[in-house]
Parts: structure tokens; C-alpha cells; sequence
């Protein structure tokens, strides 16, 4: 019984408390031990900026920085290019075959880009299938899509999807009666799109640019199989930290604190951006598809097809040879065969598929629960407390995904808290890396539903924790659930951080797919990345049925 003169302990103030600690140690802590791990002298136990001072100083190492921002800024312009467009014409031509398009589109985005980084290899590689019909119909030696236009063309084709769902998106609140008078004032389509609807939607396409951006960045797999001679700094920070050769951890931890600096840097530039063109907008006459006919019918389908063709073309040249017979495992004989499936799926030892449906499965726990849990105290318990926990479920979301593994290394290999080599390590890693798009989705959908509905059953009697288990949640599980889904793709084809933190226990299908490719075994590494594909195309479809959509705009 409560004494009186009292005050009884706010529940849910404790559970904010419970959830930041927990993001203290498992992010925050991380994160500051990189920081002092790059400004420490090993030798003499005092602080330097001796690593800082290496990086900046020899070409070999910044050079692979500026590596980087070309490929991501060239990757991030084509991927906008690409995606812009598509959101519109899609948006205002009837399409044939819409539903699987959206499909088709999605997979190619939650394809890992290394898979279609060694799918390109298959087709445009120095003994590619198309390298090798082009060199001896035009008598020509091409060598190959390597260096920094194959790297490029993987990123761009990988990363327009999402500049197309977060754009789709917008456009679906975008009044149509503008760029009607747009068109009445005698601005051709091209002219309405880039005058109206693009300042009308930038700070989404800014957000989306930022998420490319930061994608491309941190992607280490694609130049490490592609990139021969050029550089990137992700591949860099691996090397320093993972290289077979020689390794110096303070010096990837200086790396890391740079890569840290730069995304922040854009994420707040990104929001100052998004704040500075804000518009707020009604629908009253939202866009509708119409149905053209002649040439404008005929250039919207060629463009759409042909996009969507390009995008797809890796996981169609993955999944085909997948059955095609090899001898010694990267040299395929033109026969059809099972053997790929065989030494995969049936080989003893083999825990990467049980490995990824386990670790998926545990992670999406701890996202949903903790997603939903964050999502609501920051929307109806507003405080300095929830605003800082907040911001710290955000900070996976900024940094590279092979920072955060390499950080976890630094803070749970030792005393007091023993994590590294398990596989409880690899599912708070994958959980913490898809988190943040949970609780905004949660946070989204909280906001729709109006508070006047519990302060009802409040007034009847009803605790808030009752309130919140037996008519918020409910109200909430339908669109939380679509979203895990979603989640649930990205977490088994996440890579960055899972090679970082993996061991011969722990490791998943996109580290067995990246290791075979390694080793040139392109058979069982075909097999491997079907097994992906199509877990990711149920999963897709199981989407499509519990949220009743026939697409996925953000």
C-alpha cells in the first residue's frame, strides 16, 4: 500500500531511465571509447594526435578519402537522376504491371550492393558473359568494369530505389492543381517538374540524397570486390582494422572518429536544409495515374522497364547461375546442376542460413518492443529525458555500420562486459542498426492516433499502463508489424557490421556470400545470395498482405 507523503515512482520515467542506460552503454560508451582509443598513445599511455597527424598527412591514406566523396557524390547525383523521375512518372502514367515493378524495385534496394557489385563481375567482369560476346563481336579487349565506374554503376543502380520510395512518398501529399497551373501558364513537363514539384518535395529528396550519401559511404564490400587499384576509405578502415597483412587499431580508430565527423556534419546540414525549404502542404487534388496512349505511353514504359531491367539484371544473373554446374568452384561448365545447392545448403558445419533466421528473428524482437516502447515516450512523454534518448537511438542510424562493429570490439572485449565472439554481440548490433527506422515509422503512426482516446479510458478508470497495453498498442501492431517486416529485410542482408563482429559460430549468409566471393567460389555463393532473394521476396509479400499495399513509399 502506497504511504502517504510519498511520491509514487513514475513508471514510465523509469522505463526511460532503464531504456537510456542502455543506450548509454551500448552506443554512447562505444562511441567515446573510439574517441579516446584515437587519440591514444599505446607507448607511452598519454594522449597524441600522432594518427590524425598520418592520416592528413601522406596521400596514400587521404587520397582514399577523396576517393570516397567522388564515388558517393557521382553514385547519389545518378541515384536521384534516376529516382526522381521514376517517382514521377509513375506517379502520373498508368503502368503496366505496377504491382510487380514495386516489387522488383524494392528487392533491388534490399539486395546487399556487394551481391550486385559480384553479379556485374559475372556479367562485365574480364571473362564476363557480355564482356566476352562484345570483345569478339567488335574485336575489341574491354577490361572490365572495375575501378570507379564499376563501382559507381553498382551504387547508382542499388541506391535509386530509395530516392524513388521516400519521393513516391511525397508526392502523394503534393496538391496536383499546382502543376496544373503550371502547365496552364505554358511550363512544359519537364519545366513543372523542376520549378514546382522538386522545391515543393526537396527536403524529402534532400533526406533521401542523405541516406544514399551515407549508404554509399560506408560501403566497404563493393570497392573491395571491384575496386582493384581505387581506394575507398571504408576499405581503408577494414584493412587497418581486419587486414590479414598489418593492422594498427588506433589508427582505424582515428579513421573512425574522421568518418563519425562527416556524417554527423551531414545529417545536420541535412536538417538545416529540410527546416529552410519546409513547406506545408494539403492534397485537396493528390496526383492520379492516367492512362496516356502513342508516344508519351510508349517513352514512359520504355524508361520505367528499362530502369527497373538494369536494377534487377544482378539478382536474375545471381539466381540463373546459381543452377549452372562450376569446376573448382568459379569456373562454370554451361551445365545445369544442384551441386551449388548441394555444397551450401546440405554441407556439414554450415550454421550461416540457421545463423541469419536466429539472429533476424532475435534482433526484430528487441527492435519492435524497444521501437515501440522509445516511440511512445517520446510522443506522450515528452521530457528532457526522452529528448536524449531520442537523440541517441539516431546515432546507429548516422555512423557506418563497420564503426559501430569495431566500436562494440573495443567496449566488450574485456571486463567488465564480455560480449565479443557470441552471438548476443551480433544481434544487439543488427538490432541497434535498423532501430531507428522502426521508432520513427512507430513514432509516425502514434501521432495519428488522437490522445483524447486514452485520456477516455483514463477517465474511466483505466491505468496508463492498461491504457497503453489494451487499446494504444493494438491500434498501433498492424502498421508496426508491415514496418518489422521491412526491418526484418534489411537486418539479414546487413554486412558493415556483421564482418567486423563475426566468428566461424556467428557468421551469416551475407558474410558466407562475401567470403565465397572472395575465394572465387562463385557457385556456392550464387546459391547463397538466392537463398537471400527469395527469403527477402516472401518476406515482401507477407508486407504487401498484412498492410494491404500495393507499394512502399516513406
Amino acid at each position: 500500500m502506497h504511504e502517504p507523503g510519498k511520491k509514487k515512482v513514475d513508471g514510465w520515467f523509469a522505463l526511460g531511465l532503464l531504456l537510456t542506460a542502455l543506450f548509454l552503454v551500448f552506443v554512447l560508451y562505444p562511441l567515446l571509447l573510439i574517441l579516446y582509443k584515437s587519440v591514444l598513445d599505446p607507448a607511452s599511455g598519454g594522449t597524441t594526435t600522432a594518427n590524425f597527424v598520418k592520416f592528413f598527412s601522406r596521400k596514400y591514406y587521404w587520397i582514399t578519402l577523396w576517393n570516397s566523396v567522388k564515388v558517393t557524390t557521382c553514385s547519389t547525383f545518378i541515384a536521384v537522376l534516376l529516382g526522381l523521375p521514376m517517382a514521377y512518372v509513375l506517379r502520373n502514367v498508368k503502368i503496366r504491371g505496377l504491382s510487380v515493378i514495386n516489387i522488383l524495385i524494392v528487392i533491388s534496394y534490399l539486395s546487399p550492393p556487394f551481391i550486385g557489385a559480384y553479379a556485374w563481375v559475372q556479367m562485365l567482369g574480364r571473362n564476363g558473359l557480355i564482356t566476352n560476346i562484345f570483345n569478339k563481336l567488335f574485336g575489341i579487349q574491354f577490361a572490365g568494369i572495375y575501378g570507379f565506374a564499376g563501382i559507381v554503376l553498382v551504387f547508382s543502380l542499388q541506391s535509386f530505389p530509395l530516392v524513388y520510395m521516400y519521393v513516391s512518398g511525397a508526392l502523394k501529399n503534393l496538391d496536383n492543381s499546382l502543376n496544373e497551373a503550371a502547365r496552364s501558364l505554358g511550363c512544359s513537363t519537364f519545366q513543372s517538374v523542376w520549378r514546382v514539384v522538386t522545391p515543393l518535395i526537396l527536403p524529402t529528396l534532400l533526406a533521401s540524397a542523405l541516406l544514399v550519401f551515407m549508404r554509399v559511404f560506408s560501403d566497404f564490400g563493393t570497392p573491395m570486390l571491384i575496386g582493384e587499384g581505387y581506394r575507398t576509405f571504408p576499405v581503408l578502415i577494414y584493412t587497418q582494422f581486419m587486414g590479414e597483412v598489418s593492422t594498427d587499431s588506433h589508427f582505424a580508430a582515428a579513421l573512425c572518429v574522421i568518418v563519425i565527423g562527416i556524417t554527423l556534419a551531414l545529417f545536420f546540414l541535412q536538417g538545416l536544409l529540410a527546416r529552410r525549404w519546409s513547406y506545408s502542404m494539403s492534397a485537396l487534388r493528390p496526383m492520379e495515374a492516367k492512362k496516356y496512349s502513342g508516344l508519351s505511353n510508349f517513352l514512359a514504359h520504355l524508361f520505367v522497364l528499362s530502369v527497373v531491367a538494369l536494377a534487377i539484371i544482378p539478382q536474375c544473373t545471381v539466381i540463373f547461375s546459381s543452377f549452372l554446374e562450376t569446376k573448382g568452384g568459379h569456373v562454370y561448365t554451361g551445365n545445369f546442376s544442384l551441386e551449388n545447392y548441394a555444397n551450401t545448403l546440405l554441407a556439414k558445419d554450415n550454421n550461416a542460413i540457421v545463423n541469419t533466421y536466429l539472429f533476424g528473428v532475435a534482433a526484430i524482437a528487441l527492435v519492435v518492443v524497444m521501437g515501440v516502447l522509445i516511440s511512445y515516450l517520446s510522443t506522450r512523454k515528452k521530457s528532457p529525458l526522452t529528448a536524449t534518448l531520442d537523440t541517441m537511438t539516431m546515432m546507429p542510424y548516422i555512423i557506418p555500420g563497420s564503426v559501430l562493429g569495431i566500436s562494440f570490439l573495443y567496449a566488450f572485449n574485456a571486463p567488465p562486459l564480455i560480449l565479443a565472439n557470441t552471438p548476443l554481440i551480433m544481434i544487439i548490433a543488427l538490432s541497434l542498426r535498423r532501430m531507428p527506422y522502426t521508432i520513427r515509422s512507430s513514432t509516425a503512426i502514434i501521432s495519428q492516433i488522437s490522445p483524447s482516446i486514452e485520456e477516455a479510458a483514463i477517465s474511466f478508470g483505466a491505468s496508463e499502463r492498461t491504457t497503453f497495453l489494451k487499446i494504444t498498442l493494438p491500434m498501433m501492431l498492424p502498421g508496426v508489424l508491415a514496418g518489422a517486416i521491412m526491418s526484418w529485410i534489411t537486418i539479414i542482408s546487413e554486412l558493415s557490421s556483421s564482418i567486423i563482429l563475426y566468428t566461424s559460430r556467428t557468421r551469416t549468409l551475407t558474410v558466407a556470400i562475401y567470403a565465397e566471393v572472395i575465394r572465387s567460389n562463385f557457385g556456392n555463393a550464387a546459391a547463397y545470395s538466392t537463398v537471400l532473394t527469395v527469403t527477402s521476396v516472401l518476406s515482401l509479400l507477407l508486407f504487401y498482405k498484412l498492410s494491404g499495399k500495393r507499394e512502399i513509399s516513406i
